[in-house]
């Protein structure tokens, strides 16, 4: 395993935390009275599995073989 694999596995685990918490944020928010507050750490972290998705796809073309 190389390098960038090992970091293209963390950026997707982080990218599945990262949305995976946003989703309990914004149930939270509904069912529990989060409010305004929870719908907000909801969105920021669905802006930032967006910026990590999108970091992600820049990595597609680097690191051939024989690096």
């Amino acid at each position: 395993m190389t390098l960038l694999t090992a970091h293209r596995i963390l950026i997707v685990a982080a990218i599945a935390f990262f949305a995976f918490y946003a989703v309990w944020e914004f149930t939270g928010a509904r069912g529990t009275g989060g409010g305004p507050l929870g719908m907000a750490r909801g969105a920021v972290s669905l802006l930032a599995a967006g910026g990590l998705g999108a970091y992600f796809l820049t990595l597609g073309g680097r690191g051939g073989r024989g690096r």
